[in-house]
């Protein structure tokens, strides 16, 4: 008996919208990550891009527990000496709540080529508004 593996024809790609409002930031990432790596499909393989489109909107209406707003920090390094950047989560969420949302979903996906691929099949918008009425997202409910 031969492993099945799906070729690239066979594999139909959806659009999911989901409603991040009052939602917490890793139990929402967690539910993404399961649609963009595609695990939840039966033709699932580790090797193969085989999930779907994620829209995330009210991307500034997320939730973090605790004191994470104060407390959470986001670093970055330019390479350059004393060029360490820190930014606080609550910041970050108020200056750009896109970035905290994609940061957390990078975080769970896999760092090669692969991930990168279903990094940019998520798209993330502050608002209620997004530009992709004409794929016909079907609603996840969280």
């Amino acid at each position: 008996m031969k492993t099945y593996v799906p070729s690239k024809g066979e594999i139909e790609k959806k659009w999911w919208l989901v409603n991040a409002e009052g939602k917490t930031l890793g139990r929402l990432c967690t539910k993404v990550v399961e649609y963009l790596t595609g695990k939840k499909k039966a033709t699932y393989a580790p090797f193969i891009d085989v999930g779907d489109h994620v829209i995330i909107i009210n991307a500034s209406k997320v939730v973090l527990t605790g004191n994470k707003l104060e407390e959470k920090m986001y670093r970055h390094y330019s390479g350059y000496p004393g060029g360490l950047k820190e930014i606080a989560a609550g910041k970050l969420l108020s200056r750009n709540p896109e970035m905290v949302i994609e940061m957390a979903v990078w975080g769970m996906l896999p760092k090669t080529k692969l991930g990168k691929a279903m990094l940019k099949k998520l798209k993330v918008y502050p608002g209620s508004e997004h530009p992709h009425a004409a794929q016909r997202p079907e609603e996840i409910k969280l």
